[in-house]
């Protein structure tokens, strides 16, 4: 027997007319409807949903518990009175067919409202789950889910549009094209941020936890977003900067993940050296070199060299400016590379150079280029300064003096000793 009938005769048996005994019965079984609804609501949420809660946080999978935090149980939720409203609600208001279709039209735009945001919770979660992989590192799909949710966006747009005003989708999406230059300016930012993250996940030119440096936009740390317009760089200064994703396919930038992967991090200093403290070695000299430990080796090698030498070419020695002579800067230049050699910190399997560089003004530039094992910044300084350290503490021991312009003091010693 419909209960909407039976209503209906109940009220015209009070005296009630026709009419009004219809729009009585359809109230009380629409009123009916909106508790039933209210009542799923409250099953859904204060049972069903603590149900799954808990079931997930006794879970020992982890993917579960990504869609806890992202809601997305919460939000599948709210179907459940959108739903009874759909269903039920026509039943209630059969004899009134206007008021049928439009409580039909709201719920279907609550049910498609509350897809939408499911859907873009399912994406949330399901990004969160691929960050945590090792692979998002180097491919991530960050853009590539934002993009996705806005075209979910524009879709559930549309179909709310033509629910509301009894239209087809179809119609929407064919005036689209009178609008494409309108899209095109409003979504520029996106479009562009999009084929700038495809460039970049497929030539893998930048990811999340790269040290990049942009000087031009005030970038040099690490990268930890990487998202549809925007790259955020955390600075070593702890500020955040802010660069346009296009802006790396466009402007040049400096990544220095090769220098992480590698597994050494690399010194490139000079010292600069007086050029008037540059000697030929004499007996004396040779004698103080001998007890260097890292020099032992050369000095015995260089000594049969040169002697072999002079001696095939019968070189008059009176003159240290005669054949071949060892200098206390070549000296020095060989100890250094000993000392490196044998630096726990310094890679002896990378580049490795002790070098001298073009006379200046400045001196006689000996450069130190080899990589140190620890990558850490501060460790990395730490050994370079230890490095350095040794190399000024040593160079009088060569007779050497480094290269240094006048100071106030100097400049107050020279006038006092006038």
């Amino acid at each position: 027997m419909n209960p909407n009938v039976s209503l209906i005769d109940w009220f015209t048996h009070q005296g009630l007319g026709m009419d009004n005994a219809r729009i009585g019965a359809a109230a009380i079984m629409f009123l009916g409807v909106v508790v039933v609804a209210v009542l799923a609501n409250f099953i859904a949420k204060a049972i069903v949903l603590r149900v799954v809660e808990r079931a997930v946080r006794r879970s020992k999978a982890q993917w579960d518990d990504t869609f806890l935090t992202n809601k997305f149980f919460e939000r599948l939720s709210h179907l459940a009175p959108a739903i009874v409203l759909h269903n039920l609600g026509p039943l209630a208001l059969a004899n009134f067919p206007e008021a049928t279709d439009a409580v039909r039209t709201m719920a279907t735009i609550y049910m498609a409202a509350v897809g939408i945001s499911v859907v873009s919770g399912a994406l949330n979660a399901g990004l969160d789950i691929y960050e945590t992989l090792k692979v998002s590192k180097k491919v991530p799909i960050k853009s590539v889910v934002q993009v996705l949710k806005i075209i979910l966006y524009f879709v559930g747009t549309i179909f709310i549009l033509s629910q509301l005003l009894g239209q087809s989708p179809l119609v929407f999406l064919s005036g689209i094209g009178a609008f494409t230059a309108v899209l095109l300016l409003i979504f520029k930012d996106a479009i562009l941020g999009l084929v700038a993250g495809i460039q970049l996940s497929a030539q893998d030119m930048v990811a999340k936890g790269d040290w990049i440096s942009m000087p031009k936009f005030g970038a040099d740390g690490d990268v930890i977003d990487v998202s549809l317009t925007t790259v955020k760089v955390q600075n070593w200064d702890k500020t955040i900067s802010m660069v346009p994703t296009y802006a790396l396919i466009s402007d040049s930038f400096q990544n220095w993940r090769g220098m992480t992967e590698s597994g050494g991090r690399r010194i490139k200093r000079s010292v600069s050296i007086d050029m008037n403290s540059v000697r030929f070695v004499d007996a004396t000299l040779f004698e103080r070199f001998e007890k260097v430990e890292f020099l032992q080796d050369y000095l015995k090698t260089r000594n049969k060299e040169i002697e072999a030498f002079n001696r095939e070419h019968k070189v008059d020695s009176s003159l240290p400016i005669n054949g071949r002579r060892m200098t206390n800067l070549g000296t020095f230049r060989a100890y250094l590379e000993g000392y490196l050699r044998n630096h726990a910190q310094i890679h002896d399997s990378m580049t490795f150079l002790v070098r001298q560089l073009a006379p200046t003004e400045h001196g006689v530039p000996m450069q130190i280029y080899v990589f140190s094992r620890d990558q850490d910044w501060a460790n990395y300084e730490s050994i370079q300064a230890d490095i350095f350290d040794h190399i000024l503490a040593v160079l009088p021991m060569f007779e050497l003096r480094v290269f240094q312009n006048p100071s106030g003091a100097d400049l107050r010693a020279l006038a006092n000793a006038d």
